[in-house]
């Protein structure tokens, strides 16, 4: 039985997730990161999850990291919203606009939640301690997304533990949860540093955009991708990505966007 610390994580790829992973292991965790392809427009997050698990298992975490990807695009894509719908436009502007419902997945953080735990759930007999499922739901996220709050993650835990055998050996961790992108990306700092990884190559292998282009290339003017470029910001940091206007460009809008929206 193993006596390492294990945890369990719904990776995307993006930002926070990502972030969530090095958070993990700086804590020493072996972890197994799962990634989900289910129709999203965005698909490329789950390329770019590949070359960051590839760049840390190349740079000592070989033996700490397991990368899944599950596919269930099968029963994602055909769900109401403009993440998976073809027909529907990935609206631009504020994160928190009402716009932004559009994006809402109806019940996908359930679906991978569920998935996550069974795994976690399936591994616990080879670890001595308790095993975590993790994922990187944040304040940002909870205007638009109810499936993004503590009170959903509580109770879907709760129903997991009653409809389980073992579940005493899982345990819930969200710590951003009451965190913003800014002070989430202060955690990934400080994990970076620990880790002594860069900085700009782990976050250059991310996407925060729901509508990249067929290049996998952000627009800088959806929510999600407003969010982020004020994140980067606010740390005095340029957002290593690669935008399709420069970052001069989409930072001036992103600034624009959220004045705007504070003066609604």
């Amino acid at each position: 039985m193993l006596e390492n610390k294990c945890s369990v994580i719904s990776f995307s790829g993006g930002m926070d997730s990502t972030s969530l992973l090095l958070n993990l292991l700086s804590k020493k965790h072996d972890i197994y990161a799962i990634s989900f392809k289910y129709g999203q427009k965005h698909g490329v997050e789950v390329e770019l999850a590949k070359k960051n698990i590839a760049y840390l298992q190349n740079n000592g975490f070989k033996d700490q990291i397991t990368h899944k990807i599950f596919d269930i695009s099968n029963i994602l894509s055909n769900f109401n919203s403009s993440l998976v719908d073809k027909n529907q436009n990935v609206p631009e502007g504020h994160y928190e606009s009402d716009t932004m419902k559009s994006t809402f997945v109806p019940n996908r953080n359930a679906i991978f939640f569920s998935l996550i735990y069974g795994y976690a759930i399936s591994l616990a007999k080879n670890y001595k301690e308790k095993i975590s499922v993790s994922i990187g739901a944040h304040t940002g996220d909870h205007a638009i997304y109810p499936d993004c709050r503590l009170d959903f993650f509580e109770k879907l835990f709760e129903s997991f533990q009653i409809g389980n055998w073992d579940s005493d050996r899982i345990e819930l961790y969200i710590p951003y949860i009451n965190m913003d992108k800014k002070e989430i990306l202060m955690d990934a700092e400080k994990s970076l540093n620990n880790l002594k990884l860069d900085f700009d190559t782990i976050f250059k292998n991310t996407i925060t955009s729901y509508a990249p282009d067929n290049n996998g290339v952000s627009s800088g003017k959806t929510g999600s991708d407003i969010e982020r470029i004020l994140a980067f910001n606010s740390l005095h940091r340029k957002d290593p990505i690669t935008y399709q206007d420069s970052w001069e460009k989409v930072l001036d809008n992103a600034l624009k966007t959220e004045k705007d929206f504070i003066s609604e």
